[in-house]
């Protein structure tokens, strides 16, 4: 849907943008730690290109968020949800779950044993998602329109880049005068500061307990969740790798053509799916279901228009998330020293970056949503492309610095717009299940393909991978006058409210 809003509800406010600003900076830390930061860690570490683009998978993980996102919207967090409510006790735990995590990628740096560098990498990614499911949903609540969404986006994107850049270029800059252990440590250590922060915070009106009370029953629980969810990982790890030694799969193996293919079973099921699911009455059991009527409600409300509407998300992100993938990679091959890299991920992509989601937030807010979401894709795919001149130039510091400064204007104009767009999308009775939906599926194509990124590279080299992934984020821009014209229908009954 890209419309107007029908009033003019209240905005929020300076103290709630703050908040948002903190969940954001919450929730950037640890993004580059399982994501590019490991991936030039395993480079530098002498793990082969394939290998290392196998690791982008990680970020696979966030796509599903929506298996588990219903949980945020039915349960409370024992001891943190009693005194500081639904949504800052799932935040406060994921914290935990955070810092736990990246305390054990710090001591696996040597990368020597990489299946334990996954099964870190894992849960670092599963609980910084939680994190997100829950501040997107409190996001949602407390601002339905276009312009309270493009202020709380732009407020939480500042303070996710600004964290994404200081984890980024610190954890690098440590690295180049330490070692990557003490680089892990230093920024699990930062990414526990914002828990303090949320411990003070006032009390949920509806409260039950004290704040002592409250604080040491939560962490109690919150350290027996997060044991769990490392059991679980581990054992899932490992059936995993039994499965892709009996399937043949290696180190090597080129799964480009599988990959390509998985990610158009979704089109496929839901083309056969859905005149099943538009002829549901609102009152119907699949819509009422707390289990799958949120994602059911999605494309009952949406039709056929879905299929569209998905295949422009699959595609908006794609260059962003492969250039991410193998940019350090990159950098690091044509031959720049991780102080060159520290800087460029540090002084010179943060404030690219904030003009970038400023200027976003802005268009978003002002223009017709189809205007701004076409500026972003041509804008975020110029911003790869700068990558091929980079990488045909010789290595200067200052070729790297423009070249970041484009991407990451680029990166930030897009992912302002394309947030502001799928928050629109979602029925504000079911935010967190929805929205974790949506901005999954978003990047489900994209990090599918991040993880072939290596074999892609071996095949047409640097220039040609980043000419390929600027050329398909720009192809998203044939879906905007289709997408213009779509609406919803009414609402369904929904599953009911949980207690």
């Amino acid at each position: 849907m890209i419309a107007g809003e029908e009033t003019r509800p209240a905005l929020p406010g300076r103290r709630i943008l703050a908040l948002f600003l903190l969940l954001g900076f919450c929730a950037g830390l640890p993004f580059f730690m399982f994501n590019a930061i490991l991936l030039l860690r395993l480079a530098q570490n002498g793990v082969g290109i394939v290998t290392v683009g196998y690791f982008a998978w990680v970020a696979l993980l966030p796509t599903f968020k929506f298996v588990w996102s219903p949980l945020l919207d039915r349960f409370l967090v024992p001891g943190f949800s009693k005194f500081w409510g639904r949504r800052r006790g799932w935040i406060m735990l994921s914290q935990l779950g955070i810092f736990i995590a990246m305390v054990g990628m710090a001591f696996t740096s040597s990368d020597t044993n990489l299946p334990m560098v996954a099964l870190f990498a894992i849960v670092l990614a599963f609980w910084t998602t939680t994190l997100e499911v829950g501040a997107d949903a409190w996001r949602i609540e407390l601002a339905p329109s276009q312009e309270g969404q493009a202020r709380l986006v732009a407020a939480n994107l500042w303070g996710y880049r600004s964290a994404m850049v200081a984890a980024g270029s610190g954890a690098v800059l440590i690295a180049a005068r330490s070692d990557w252990t003490w680089a892990y440590l230093a920024i699990a250590l930062a990414a526990f500061l914002p828990f303090l922060a949320l411990v003070a915070t006032r009390r949920e009106d509806q409260a039950t307990a004290a704040r002592p009370a409250a604080l040491a029953i939560g962490v109690v629980s919150s350290v027996v969740i997060v044991t769990a969810s490392v059991a679980v990982v581990a054992l899932l790890g490992w059936l995993a790798l039994g499965a892709a030694r009996s399937a043949g799969i290696g180190p090597e193996s080129n799964l480009a053509l599988g990959v390509v293919t998985i990610a158009l079973l979704p089109f496929a099921v839901l083309a056969l799916a859905l005149p099943r699911i538009r002829r549901l009455a609102p009152d119907s059991p699949a819509l009422n279901s707390p289990t799958i009527g949120p994602f059911v409600d999605i494309f009952w409300r949406y039709g056929f228009a879905s299929l569209c509407v998905l295949g422009f998300v699959s595609l908006y992100r794609v260059g962003d998330v492969l250039a991410l993938t193998l940019s350090r990679p990159m950098w690091d091959a044509r031959g720049y020293s991780l102080d060159q890299i520290g800087i460029a991920d540090g002084a010179v992509s943060l404030p690219a970056s904030m003009l970038g989601v400023a200027l976003g937030g802005w268009m978003a807010a002002r223009w017709r949503l189809s205007w701004a979401l076409g500026a972003g894709a041509l804008i975020a795919a110029l911003g790869n492309w700068v990558y091929v001149w980079l990488w045909w130039t010789p290595p200067e510091g200052w070729v790297l610095y423009a070249s970041v400064a484009a991407d990451q204007f680029g990166n930030g104009f897009a992912g302002a717009v394309f947030v502001v767009y799928l928050s629109l999308l979602v029925n504000p009775r079911f935010p967190a299940a929805q929205y974790a939906f949506l901005s999954g599926f978003a990047f489900l194509l994209a990090r599918l393909l991040a993880g072939t990124s290596g074999a892609m590279q071996q095949a047409i080299g640097y220039d040609g991978f980043f000419l390929l992934s600027g050329g398909m984020s720009l192809a998203a821009v044939v879906f905007l006058p289709y997408l213009a014209r779509i609406r919803p229908r009414g609402t369904s009954i929904g599953p009911a409210a949980p207690a």
